[in-house]
């Protein structure tokens, strides 16, 4: 059993070893055949890459001929362009040397001209020299025989010169500045008297003058003693507690308050009365009432500010602001009240504003604010303009405000058309009749003033002080004077007053030129 085991083993080996030498056998011949196989296809891509070589070889060769050739062609030309330039710029630089040359010669010639003209200048400056000379020495020996005949000397004669000259320029500024009046009055006089009327018909105001009461009436003379009480003590507390001045003299049943402060001597009158009033006069009682009053009459100052801010409807003020408006209301102005023409005014610029066109509302808040200065000026040294333009700078008012306030009496330049109606309006509110008063003795003194000033002037015959000192007529010497010095008259006059004379509202000047010829028939 073993054995035939051993020998199918055998022969299965023998057989496997025989398939196996033959399946080697075929597949070294198979190798065999696919390397000769490979080794021709290899010899052929060898030969066909060799080939192409050859070919991309002379191509390139032929490429790099015609490289060759154009680059030559391209040199060529850019070789003959230089040349063609070099040539150029030869023959310009050739030109230019030549223009050089000419003006070279140019040069010369011109300096050999200038120098023989400066020796001829140079001679004639010595001949003028000389003939300078000869002149001063003529013109000496007929001055001197001038001074001789005409009796002046050359400073004599040189003012007399200066001052007919001086009178043909006046006169004929005169002249000139007559037709320019003219020409505007004639323009213009008709609308601003159109427009200040209609502005003055459309505000209706009152023309009652109030006056801030200094005087307290008593119920009797008895009641001085009282009020100065025992060894003084109720005086003194009550001048102490308003720092008013209270005198007591002989006047009946009167007793006068002197402040400078308006608002304090209207704290002191109202409180004054109150005391009498209610009888109880002592220190205690005297501080008591007058605090009381101060703090009523703050209260009345407030409420008087807002109220002209919302009768002119106005907005923006400050609150600061509206107290000193309100403090106007006892100040007084030649008798007239401050606040109330201040009102008066703000209504007047807005009404002409609105005739001319302009901002009304400016107009109208500057009208307001324009006398402002005189609710603190007993507080402020300065005149109350400047006061009150610097108050409204203080409270943010703009510059066109300020400018009207500090302008309103002509101390300067109006910048806007509204500050010039502000100033027009202060005029006109202030020079209405009765709605000021001054004393006999200022109104005499003006009078007197204003014929003193025009009688000054070279060829005034005559002059009158008209309407209470608003208007002077001055009659002149028509053989002495022309028409256009009567203007120069007029305009000088009204200089003078303006800056001499403190006066309300205008002063109107006319001067009188009259020739009359007169003969009789027999």
């Amino acid at each position: 059993m073993t054995a035939e085991i051993l020998i199918a083993i055998v022969i299965g080996l023998t057989v496997a070893i025989s398939v196996s030498l033959t399946l080697y056998m075929f597949l070294k011949r198979s190798l065999k055949r696919e390397r000769s196989a490979l080794q021709d296809e290899r010899e052929k891509l060898i030969e066909e890459a060799r080939k192409e070589a050859e070919a991309i070889k002379k191509e390139a060769r032929l490429e790099a001929k015609n490289i060759t050739y154009q680059a030559k062609v391209d040199a060529e030309k850019e070789l003959k362009e230089k040349r063609y330039e070099l040539n150029h710029l030869e023959k310009r630089l050739r030109q230019k040397e030549e223009s050089l040359e000419r003006k070279f010669e140019q040069v010369e010639r011109k300096e050999q001209e200038l120098s023989r003209r400066e020796r001829e200048f140079q001679n004639k400056e010595r001949e003028l020299a000389e003939k300078e000379k000869r002149y001063e020495t003529l013109l000496k020996e007929q001055m001197a025989l001038l001074e001789k005949i005409s009796g002046m000397s050359e400073e004599e004669a040189k003012k007399e010169f200066m001052r007919r000259i001086e009178e043909e320029m006046r006169l004929e500024a005169a002249r000139l500045a007559k037709r320019i009046e003219d020409e505007a009055r004639e323009n213009a006089e008709k609308k601003a008297k159109e427009i200040i009327s209609f502005a003055v018909q459309r505000y209706a105001s009152d023309y009652i003058a109030d006056e801030t009461v200094t005087a307290v009436s008593l119920p009797s003379d008895e009641m001085k003693g009282r009020i100065i009480g025992r060894e003084g003590r109720n005086i003194r507390a009550l001048e102490a507690a308003t720092g008013v001045d209270l005198i007591i003299d002989d006047t009946p049943e009167l007793v006068t308050l002197s402040c400078f402060d308006p608002v304090r001597r209207e704290i002191a009158r109202l409180a004054l009365e109150r005391l009498i009033a209610d009888g109880r006069i002592h220190p205690a009682r005297i501080e008591e009432v007058v605090e009381k009053v101060k703090k009523e009459v703050e209260a009345i100052i407030k409420e008087e500010g807002e109220r002209a801010v919302f009768e002119l409807g106005l907005s923006g003020i400050h609150p600061d602001l509206i107290k000193v408006i309100g403090r106007l209301k006892y100040r007084t102005s030649y008798g007239q009240n401050v606040l109330q023409h201040s009102l008066e005014v703000a209504h007047l610029a807005s009404m002409m504003a609105y005739e001319l066109g302009v901002d009304p509302k400016v107009a109208k808040r500057a009208g307001l604010l324009h006398d402002i200065g005189k609710a603190v000026d007993h507080e402020v040294d300065g005149p109350h303009h400047e006061i009150g333009a610097n108050l409204a700078r203080k409270y943010g008012e703009n510059q066109a405000i300020i400018n009207a306030i500090l302008v309103h009496h002509g101390d300067g330049e109006p910048e806007t058309v509204e500050a010039a109606l502000v100033a027009a309006a202060d005029a006109l509110s202030a020079a209405r009749p009765g709605v000021r008063r001054e004393s006999i003795e200022n109104y005499l003194k003006r009078l007197k003033q204003l014929e003193e000033m025009a009688m000054s002037f070279k060829g005034v015959q005559a002059c009158y002080a008209m309407q209470a000192g608003r208007e002077i007529r001055i009659i002149v010497k028509p053989e002495e004077l022309s028409d256009e010095e009567c203007a120069m008259i007029a305009r000088d006059l009204s200089r003078k007053i303006e800056s001499q004379m403190s006066y309300p509202g205008q002063i109107k000047v006319t001067v009188i030129r009259e020739t009359r010829y007169v003969d009789y028939a027999r």
